[in-house]
């Protein structure tokens, strides 16, 4: 390969990063992918000797890690919980837009109001990012109807935050234990990153659980 040609592709590889962060749905993913297009356009104006452009890209560089610490630093974001009722028209609302997202990771989500579920919605800088439904049984156990996150906000801040003493969303009533339907490979992943682990259920069938006695 010709040293002219090995230049080449590091342009078409950073133009293509550059691309697809535009098309990312999680603003975290979209740094992220900047970040990495970024660097490989300065490598590449470096290796043609366009300075002006080299000098542009770090200071891109700089703004997208920036933006990347912000995201991480969890003291810059106001997170809470909002209690809705099993009828709330918003609740309804919700749920409807966001159906075939929500059915990518849970393909058998259904609601239906039910007086032993909770419904919450997750708020970051009191914007509804996240929404919560589970239904409470007689063991001590939740189990996780759904637990969803809009795509901007999907860095786990959201669910790290739900899974925490800090939301209180399991401690009235007290639940010991949250399960969860594996869903999709999509969702199994996002419930390990939580700290679910496979287990059988009553039925046999297998599930993830989340031990909150730590919670209490």
């Amino acid at each position: 390969m010709s040293a002219s040609l090995f230049v080449q592709i590091i342009g078409y590889v950073g133009s293509a990063l550059i691309v697809v962060s535009l098309t990312r749905k999680s603003i975290m993913k979209l740094r992220l992918f900047g970040l990495a297009g970024t660097i490989t356009f300065l490598a590449y104006s470096l290796l043609i000797g366009a300075y002006p452009i080299a000098v542009v890209n770090v200071v891109i560089i700089f703004v997208h890690l920036f933006f990347l610490r912000e995201l991480r630093n969890k003291s810059s974001e106001y997170f809470t919980i909002l209690e809705v009722f099993k009828e709330s028209r918003y609740l309804a609302h919700f749920i409807e837009f966001h159906k075939d997202e929500i059915h990518t990771y849970q393909p058998n989500f259904e609601y239906e109001p039910d007086d032993s579920q909770i419904q919450v919605f997750i708020l970051r800088n009191l914007v509804p990012a996240g929404l919560f439904v589970g239904k409470v049984h007689a063991d001590g156990s939740i189990e996780v109807k759904i637990d969803f996150v809009i795509p901007q906000y999907r860095d786990f801040k959201v669910g790290e935050f739900l899974y925490s003493l800090r939301s209180g969303v399991f401690t009235n009533p007290r639940c010991d234990l949250a399960w969860s339907e594996p869903g999709s490979e999509r969702h199994a992943e996002y419930l390990r990153r939580m700290g679910f682990t496979p287990r059988p259920a009553t039925d046999g069938h297998a599930v993830y659980g989340l031990d909150l006695t730590g919670l209490h």
